[in-house]
Parts: structure tokens; C-alpha cells; sequence
């Protein structure tokens, strides 16, 4: 096999030990070569225009700038490109906002090595691969109009509750508010209550489900700044 029948590959996700395992994993297939990885969008989106590969690789809950608007960023600047989300989460929200900005295939992270390369060779084919549990969840929010819950949050605590869920920690979420840390931790601690969870990882799950905050795009400006 030639250099030019290789799928080229470009893993990104923040977890050093996620990348690792999804190299081994595809290490073992000749006709797939990864060709970089990125703790980041913005990482991703340099690597992407160096390295130009065929297929990314994209986790979807990263700090700053999450997986929704990498990938749409990197389909409109690099249509030949194709995404595939690759991620823990299947909530309804994610999966069509993924969809919808551009991703080719959503496959979730209990995939065995084998499913994963057959949907790295299906998206460079340009063609589809949904895991069946996400596609459940496309199918359950089509025969199942979603009723949205409020929580009887409030509008500061949705605000700090969609910056929990952009990955922000709490220093961050007081300096984006203007207010202090031992605030946010009041507010982190009344949504907890709220929402009958223990852990923020718990809350951010719950908010995505239930669709408590928008998956707002990030500020693009994170691509130009130097922070990760």
C-alpha cells in the first residue's frame, strides 16, 4: 500500500491517555496512519492546516473552544476535511448540534478498534456512521418532542451553569462575571441542589440532556490568542 491509499488521521482530545489509546488502536491497520494528535481546538485547527489530513478525530468537551464549533470551523475552512465525533456523550442536544455543524459521523468511545476504523474508511469514502445508541437517541427525539425543563434556575446561575458546561473552572467562570470565586462556588453549589446532582461533571450531563443551556459557539477569538 502506497503512501497515497493511507487515511490520514489527526486525534484530538484533551486526555493525553485517550489519544494514546486511539493510536494504538488504529496503529494496528495499515491502510490508516495517524499523523498528529491535539490537546485542543485551537491546536487542532494549526494542525489541521499543517498537516492536512484526511479525517479528524474529535472529542467533544474541551476547554475554551468545545468540539461543535472546532468542527464547524474546520469544515468551512477546510471542506476536504472530514469530522468524526468521538466522544462519551450521546445526549440528544450534542448529537445534533455536532451534525449539524458538519461532522460526517458520530461514534461514541466505547467503540471497539474494529468500529473505529471501519468509520475512519466509511468517512473518507464520504459516507455515514452513526453508533447505534446515538442513532436511538436521533430516532427517540423525532417520535418524542422534548418538553424542557427550567429547574427554577436562575439567569446567574444558567449563566454559570453553561460555562461549566464550556469547561471553564471556577476562577474562570468569576473572572468572565465580574464577581468573586467564593460566589460562583455559592451558585455551583445552589445548581447542584437544584438539579439533585453531586459533581460537576453530573450537572454538566444533566444541562446537556435536558438542554438547560444553549451549546453556545465559543468566542472565536480563542483561535488568535496565544492562552490554552
Amino acid at each position: 500500500m502506497t503512501e497515497q491509499d493511507t487515511i490520514r488521521v489527526l486525534l484530538v482530545d484533551d486526555h493525553p491517555i485517550v489519544r494514546i489509546g486511539m493510536e494504538l488502536a488504529l496503529s494496528t491497520f495499515s491502510d490508516i496512519r495517524v499523523v498528529g494528535q491535539a490537546h485542543n481546538s485551537e491546536y487542532a485547527l494549526a494542525q489541521c492546516a499543517r498537516l492536512q489530513p484526511d479525517i479528524v478525530l474529535m472529542d467533544l468537551m474541551m476547554p475554551q473552544v468545545n468540539g461543535v464549533e472546532a468542527t464547524r470551523i474546520i469544515r468551512s475552512r477546510f471542506p476536504n476535511i472530514q469530522v468524526i465525533i468521538f466522544t462519551s456523550f450521546q445526549e440528544q442536544n450534542m448529537v445534533q448540534e455536532a451534525l449539524r455543524a458538519g461532522a460526517i459521523s458520530y461514534l461514541l468511545k466505547d467503540a471497539s478498534a474494529q468500529e473505529l476504523a471501519t468509520a475512519v474508511r466509511t468517512a473518507a469514502s464520504g459516507k455515514t456512521t452513526i453508533s447505534p445508541d446515538v442513532l436511538d437517541v436521533l430516532i427517540h427525539s423525532i417520535t418524542h418532542p422534548y418538553e424542557v425543563k427550567s429547574y427554577n434556575l436562575t439567569e446567574r446561575e444558567l449563566d454559570v451553569l453553561h460555562y461549566m458546561v464550556e469547561g471553564l473552572t471556577n476562577p474562570e467562570i468569576a473572572e468572565k462575571l465580574v464577581v468573586s470565586v467564593n460566589t460562583i462556588r455559592h451558585h455551583v453549589r445552589n445548581i447542584f441542589s437544584k438539579l439533585d446532582v453531586g459533581t460537576r461533571t453530573a450537572a454538566v450531563r444533566l444541562a446537556i440532556d435536558e438542554q438547560l443551556v444553549p451549546l453556545k459557539s465559543a468566542n472565536s477569538s480563542h483561535f488568535s490568542s496565544s492562552d490554552n
